[in-house]
């Protein structure tokens, strides 16, 4: 039973990336983003890969409480002001990496995407427990990859 709840989890989950990549895609066409700007992503950039969190990396542009809409965001976003060098080093698999100028999941935090994305918050509190608990930025990513990777 457990590995039936699993795979209805990860087809639900597969869906709900697929759909918010098409309306990011919209947006973006929208936006009058050209598509060379949408083709260019750090996911091309980095094979796929997690990206180096970047030397000096703070919180200093993730979006402040007064500025988050969502209520119950905003411990999100704290738990991430307190690990942006995590944070940084970390892929997010929202869809959202495939836009110009996203570098990592803190990127969702500083422009204020993640107060409206479950996959970023689900993203970020798993990071946090998992530092908090002593692992690894390694390890912290291949959980998130377990939890939220694309699947093939």
């Amino acid at each position: 039973m457990p590995d039936q709840i699993r795979q209805v989890s990860t087809a639900a989950l597969a869906t709900r990336r697929r759909f918010l990549g098409a309306l990011l895609g919209a947006a973006a066409a929208l936006a009058g983003l050209p598509a060379k700007a949408w083709a260019s992503s750090p996911r091309a950039a980095f094979g796929g890969k997690h990206p180096d969190p970047r030397p000096g990396i703070t919180a200093a542009k993730v979006l402040p409480a007064d500025q988050i809409h969502n209520p119950e965001a905003r411990p999100i976003f704290d738990l991430v002001r307190e690990i942006p060098g995590v944070v940084d080093g970390i892929r997010c698999n929202c869809g959202c990496a495939e836009l110009e100028g996203f570098y990592s999941l803190l990127s969702c935090y500083e422009n204020g995407m993640a107060q409206a994305c479950l996959i970023c918050q689900g993203q970020a509190k798993l990071a946090y427990r998992l530092h908090k608990e002593g692992w690894s930025l390694n390890g912290i990513r291949a959980s998130i990859d377990a939890a939220f990777g694309e699947s093939s």
